[in-house]
């Protein structure tokens, strides 16, 4: 069957690439996947498989049966929204969406997903059970597209077994994949503070209260939280990314909005570390004579990779690719909504080497220049097949 998979993928690479570069080139943000979705069914039918769509907007779902196909389900996961990015690269597949840009790999995730429903729709009558395939929207935007599939049912009708999702690595090597067993990526909760005080004249700061003073002591002083709160066992991350100050060199504002980040791998933390942050605020705008309204997104929980899942899965990477070419990972403070699935069933989450430094494929997601070896495809593609029929097997 590895044999059967790794030709399979080898044949259909060309295919995956130019989905990839489709993809690439017609980004949509978050739960605005219209056209994506469109495509991906159509992908889907052209398979002879029947895609039920419109799941949390935007998200389809579909099955490939294997004989006996009660017997065992195994779910496997792509994402597929872009970001607010307006690309830089110069390539054939650039995006033709002005500030909208898969910067994320969600392109990769998807072209190799409808790859797996390629190999496996040909590998029918050689494997028992369902492999359910899940293409997800609005993973880069809370509440996060994860959580509403499975409101919707998503895990349901039939229930997984186990689950899967890769996500695109520019730091590994193209061919290569990384896993890590237990406690792998962050939560992630967003904060919103408007800084209110009374403005004026710059050259009259005694009748006015000044927001933008107010504002850098909060800055300084809730970076305590994680320096002098914080267990030094558990990891946290507290980043401010945007600070509005609409005055001028000689005015004042009356307020200013702060909008940022907190990220750590613990739940009780994550509670009274987001309780002392407002509190401190709000208490430190008080006695400087202004006010703080502090606002909180709760974001995604903290992504934890089923320990014997993963330590099964990571075996059978080795089987397909050789163990020079499975890497053990460390804890990665990004924030991925596939954690929602993690909560709800034994899943196993790990990294996709897309890197070649010869070609100077080498740029980080989120990044205006991110790009990927499309090689890639054909291992993400592979791979995952492989994974899932091996857990198929029970």
């Amino acid at each position: 069957m590895l044999d059967q998979i790794k030709s399979l993928a080898r044949q259909c690479a060309g295919e995956l690439v130019a989905t990839r570069r489709h993809l690439h080139a017609h980004p949509e943000l978050s739960f605005q996947e219209f056209n994506t979705a469109r495509f991906v069914a159509e992908k889907l039918r052209a398979l002879g498989l029947r895609p039920q769509e419109g799941i949390a907007g935007t998200g389809v779902v579909a099955l490939v049966e294997g004989r006996n196909p009660g017997r065992r389900t195994v779910a496997l996961r792509a994402d597929m929204d872009a970001l607010p990015i307006t690309e830089a690269n110069d390539v054939p597949y650039k995006s033709t969406n002005p500030g909208v840009m898969h910067a994320c790999g969600h392109d990769v995730h998807t072209a190799s997903l409808l790859g797996v429903a390629q190999i496996l729709s040909g590998l029918k009558e050689e494997f028992e059970g369902t492999v359910k395939l899940v293409f997800q929207p609005g993973e880069e935007k809370a509440p996060g597209g994860a959580a509403m599939m499975i409101r919707e049912g998503v895990l349901e009708n039939p229930r997984p077994a186990g689950m899967f999702g890769q996500h695109v690595a520019p730091n590994i090597p193209v061919g290569k994949v990384g896993f890590r067993e237990g406690l792998y990526m962050a939560s992630a909760d967003e904060l919103f503070l408007t800084v209110k005080g009374k403005g004026g004249h710059g050259a009259m700061p005694d009748q006015n209260i000044d927001p933008v003073l107010i504002t850098s002591h909060l800055i300084v002083a809730l970076q305590q939280i994680v320096s002098r709160h914080a267990s030094p066992r558990i990891p946290s991350v507290l980043s401010f990314g945007r600070v509005i100050a609409n005055g001028a060199t000689n005015v004042i504002p009356n307020e200013v909005l702060v909008e940022g980040t907190f990220r750590t791998l613990d739940e009780a933390w994550r509670e009274s570390a987001l309780r002392k942050m407002k509190k401190m605020a709000e208490g430190i705008a008080e006695a400087m004579e202004g006010r703080c309204e502090f606002n909180i997104v709760r974001g995604y929980p903290f992504l934890k990779n089923n320990p014997e899942l993963t330590r099964r899965t990571k075996g059978r990477a080795t089987e397909y690719l050789g163990a020079e070419n499975v890497l053990d990972l460390d804890v990665w403070m990004a924030a991925e909504d596939f954690a929602f699935y993690t909560q709800q069933t034994d899943a196993c989450f790990y990294r996709l080497g897309t890197r070649n430094e010869a070609r100077g494929i080498i740029s980080s997601v989120h990044t205006p220049t991110f790009d990927i070896d499309e090689q890639a495809l054909e291992t993400g593609a592979g791979l995952m097949s492989w994974l899932a029929l091996e857990e198929l097997k029970g």
